[in-house]
């Protein structure tokens, strides 16, 4: 595997999305992040802060995870911690990692494949792969490091699952037991 050409992402595992649908996913995340940068691989944390008038707030009536109140819940969760300091951690006001400032260390850092994991796999997961995916970059969604937050809504994770593989395709599904096995070519 190609790690200069490769990012673990990690996104928005924070304190606020952490509820019980998704608390499994945590310890899964953090093992594979501590693997992951101990043979050297790039980890790109995504951290997501709602505003005042957001469209999340205008539209959705979503109105949590406000930077202006700040608070424990738009932090990363502690677990994770140890790892930020030894990778990038990128705010961002929307779904999907690509901000301009997401975009701007995307080239910078010449990534071309993005291995793809967090809460929630519904929105912010499936955003970021789209968006991947349409740039011409090779996202790698890890099923099973993926979760829904969502208590109303159990099957939130498993159609986020369905509308990811539909949009960038089976072979962009993996498990955590095929991280270890990834041969991957790089994208044109």
């Amino acid at each position: 595997m190609d790690l200069d050409r490769t990012v673990l992402v990690v996104v928005d595992v924070q304190h606020g999305f952490v509820k019980e649908p998704s608390r499994h996913v945590v310890p899964r995340i953090v093992d594979l992040v501590e693997r992951w940068q101990g043979e050297g691989g790039d980890v790109l944390f995504t951290r997501y802060l709602n505003y005042v008038d957001s469209p999340y707030e205008k539209l959705i009536g979503w109105k949590d995870m406000r930077r202006e109140d700040g608070g424990r819940e738009i932090e990363i969760v502690d677990e994770l911690l140890p790892y930020t300091g030894r990778g990038e951690v990128l705010d961002k006001t929307t779904y999907s990692l690509f901000t301009d400032e997401g975009v701007a260390l995307i080239d910078q850092r010449g990534w071309q494949n993005l291995l793809i994991c967090g809460i929630a796999t519904e929105s912010c997961v499936f955003a970021t792969a789209v968006s991947a995916f349409e740039r011409g970059l090779r996202p790698l969604v890890i099923t099973d490091a993926c979760a829904s937050h969502s208590k109303r809504d159990v099957d939130a994770h498993d159609a986020g699952l369905l509308c990811i593989r539909r949009a960038i395709g089976r072979r962009q599904m993996i498990t955590l037991d095929d991280v270890a096995k990834l041969e991957l070519p790089a994208t044109a």
